[in-house]
């Protein structure tokens, strides 16, 4: 088949898996009114779904013996999500919120207001996340993914879940389940299914096509591809005025994808093929985080991003790929 035809059905897989985790929020939704979440909390819980096409790519690239898209799907979508989403929030908040008065002083200084929770709920878990990853796969004597470091992020996550919740709780509400809704999230869990399925195809053919490594295509394809749809999702909840949970959900989805879409990886012992790519990608998967947290900080009243912070996570990106271009892939 020709590698344009490959890559329209990527675009088709892709679009099919997100929005079949759209249809399954629907009733984790419900859940999270009845329990009362927070926005940060609610982030954190909702994100089993919203990571679910990663997860599923990351299972069936173990499945077909194509562990390396899987990993560079992992460290490419985690690398490029936090500043394309942190950037379309801020553009789709620069708008007047209803019922919202303090948003004219973000309007007016330029910011990107974020609840200060989400460092300490999400963000700084997160990096503790990476950090055990690193611990995990790049000391020599254990360097790689192997069954015991799948078990282990599982734990992470379930800890990383449960202080959320713990940390975001306040009085839940009535919900009334809709079972039209109920068969929607049926159908969406085939669609991610489905979709995770002919991703992962056509990454393998487009990478054969184009004589170059699964975890490259990994990285730069499937890592990308699975990424775009999310963008629509940021800008819709942002410019609803749902700021908070719109922006921080990345970091949410982002720990799912670092534990729970790792536990298949590890599960069938996935080696490093090319430890410089890997420490390389690693590193720049905890700095996005870090930058987050550090930056969020503007004063003791205001939390999120200036407009200048927006600049330098765009530009961290750039470094990035002039990093791989240049120095770890050395195409010129």
């Amino acid at each position: 088949m020709n590698v344009w035809l490959w890559v329209v059905v990527l675009g088709l897989a892709a679009w099919a898996a997100h929005w079949g985790a759209d249809q399954l929020l629907t009733p984790l939704k419900m859940l999270r009114k009845q329990w009362g979440l927070t926005a940060s909390a609610g982030a954190a819980f909702l994100a089993i779904v919203t990571a679910s096409p990663e997860v599923a790519i990351n299972i069936t690239s173990a499945a077909r013996g194509v562990s390396d898209i899987g990993l560079g799907n992992l460290l490419g979508s985690n690398i490029i999500s936090i500043p394309l989403m942190v950037t379309i929030a801020y553009f789709a908040s620069r708008k007047q919120f209803k019922n919202n008065k303090e948003h004219q002083k973000h309007l007016d200084t330029n910011l990107l207001a974020l609840n200060k929770r989400s460092v300490s709920v999400l963000s700084i878990p997160y990096l503790a996340i990476i950090a055990l990853v690193a611990i995990l796969t790049l000391p020599k004597a254990w360097r790689g993914l192997q069954p015991i470091d799948g078990w282990i992020m599982l734990a992470a996550y379930a800890a990383f879940l449960m202080r959320a919740i713990i940390k975001g709780r306040k009085k839940g509400e009535s919900v009334e389940w809709d079972k039209k809704k109920v068969w929607l999230s049926v159908a969406g869990a085939m669609a991610i299914a489905v979709g995770a399925f002919f991703i992962v195809k056509a990454t393998e053919n487009i990478v054969s096509v184009l004589n170059i490594s699964e975890i490259v295509g990994g990285l730069f394809i499937t890592g990308i591809m699975t990424t775009a749809p999310e963008i629509f999702k940021t800008w819709s909840v942002v410019k609803g005025g749902e700021v908070t949970a719109g922006t921080t959900s990345v970091i949410a989805d982002n720990a799912v994808t670092m534990t729970i879409a790792f536990f298949p990886l590890a599960l069938v012992t996935t080696p490093i093929e090319d430890f410089q790519l890997f420490w390389v990608n690693l590193a720049f998967v905890g700095l996005m985080p870090l930058l987050y947290s550090v930056f969020v900080h503007q004063s003791k009243e205001l939390h999120g991003f200036s407009r200048w912070q927006i600049f330098v996570f765009d530009a961290a990106y750039i470094v990035y790929l002039l990093t791989m271009v240049f120095f770890v892939l050395k195409l010129f």
